[in-house]
Parts: structure tokens; C-alpha cells; sequence
């Protein structure tokens, strides 16, 4: 996998890279990720515009191909967009690092990324068993 970063915040994020490609090196695909790193404000106009929601919210992911059986091929699977300044908050108000906080995001986006959802009980159950499983190999275990 590889991992394009960008960031639009004024936070340094060489560790958060770092972390985030730690997490992921078990993933040998020649798939494509962005990771997009912003602020409260970008993320409630995303929020807004894209899902109608005019709230912060801490991760938003777009996959590139949401349909089964859509025509074009490509190595690139989409962008996850997260909010540095709502992911502070969030380690402090749960009560665990901001790498663990930022490690959770991104799982997150990327199995929603690879199909996996969260709107059901069923899925939901899913959905987070495989993120437990990720975060653990990678060292990033609810405290």
C-alpha cells in the first residue's frame, strides 16, 4: 500500500506519518490511499457539503469506487480526510494518546475504504473486530 499525505493544517505531521505507515505495512496490495489532514473548520464544510451535516466530526472517508462492479480499474481507493484539532480532543476526552486517537481514524477510514460499514448492528460488529485487530498488531490497544 502506498500512502500519499497531504496537509492543510500548520501542525507538523512527520510522526503521524510515520505511525500511519507503521500501521499499515502489513497491507501488501498496490492499492492508494490520501490521507488529508485539516482543520475543524475544512471538515465541517466537507461535512456539510458532502453529507449535509453541518457539524465537526473527527474522520470522512470517499472511496474511489464504491460500486461492485464498476468498470475502471485503478490502484487508488480514496482519500480520508481527518481532523487533527477534533482527534486532540477526542485522545484527551477517552483518555489515550493522540497516536492511538490517530491510528483509530485511519483504520477507520480505510476499512471504510475497503467496503466495511458501520450501519447495522451486524456490520457494525464487523467492521470493529477487524479494527481491534489492526490497532493491536500495530501496538495501539484501548488503554
Amino acid at each position: 500500500m502506498k500512502i500519499n499525505f497531504v496537509n492543510k493544517t500548520k501542525e507538523n505531521i512527520i510522526e503521524y506519518k510515520k505511525l500511519i505507515r507503521d500501521i499499515f505495512k502489513f497491507d501488501k496490495s498496490k492499492d492508494i490511499m490520501n490521507i488529508i489532514f485539516v482543520n475543524d473548520k475544512e471538515i465541517q464544510d466537507i461535512n456539510k457539503n458532502y453529507r449535509n451535516i453541518d457539524r465537526v466530526t473527527d474522520v470522512i472517508s470517499f472511496a474511489l469506487n464504491d460500486e461492485k462492479d464498476f468498470l475502471i480499474k485503478t490502484e487508488e481507493i480514496g482519500d480520508i480526510f481527518i481532523d487533527i484539532d477534533q482527534a486532540k480532543r477526542q485522545a484527551i476526552e477517552y483518555g489515550h494518546s493522540l497516536n492511538r486517537e490517530l491510528g483509530f481514524l485511519s483504520v477507520h477510514g480505510y476499512l471504510h475504504l475497503h467496503g466495511y460499514d458501520h450501519m447495522n448492528k451486524e456490520d457494525e460488529e464487523i467492521m470493529f473486530k477487524k479494527q481491534d485487530e489492526i490497532l493491536n498488531n500495530a501496538n495501539l490497544r484501548r488503554d
